[in-house]
């Protein structure tokens, strides 16, 4: 499946992954390729994303996933960087 995540500010990834793990405001919860369409509010926490070689980890501090034809949609209102 196709995963993009993005904030007002910049595109923070886009490509094919496995699957994909969201800090949903009622729980986590994961999607997987094909999955039936969805529209979801994120909350502030870290969306981890699976290929086929490797797991990657994004903090979030909110907002937005879509699932559609196969596609994911991740609109956050921005990223948490930690220093």
């Amino acid at each position: 499946m196709y995963l993009e995540i993005v904030t007002p500010d910049q595109k923070v990834f886009e490509g094919e992954v496995l699957s994909a793990t969201f800090p949903g405001t009622d729980g986590s919860f994961q999607i997987l390729n094909h999955h039936a369409p969805l529209l979801s509010t994120l909350k502030k926490g870290i969306i981890v994303y699976k290929d086929k070689k490797e797991e990657f980890e994004v903090a979030i501090d909110g907002g937005v996933v879509e699932v559609l034809n196969n596609k994911v949609v991740v609109l956050a209102e921005s990223i948490i960087v930690e220093e």
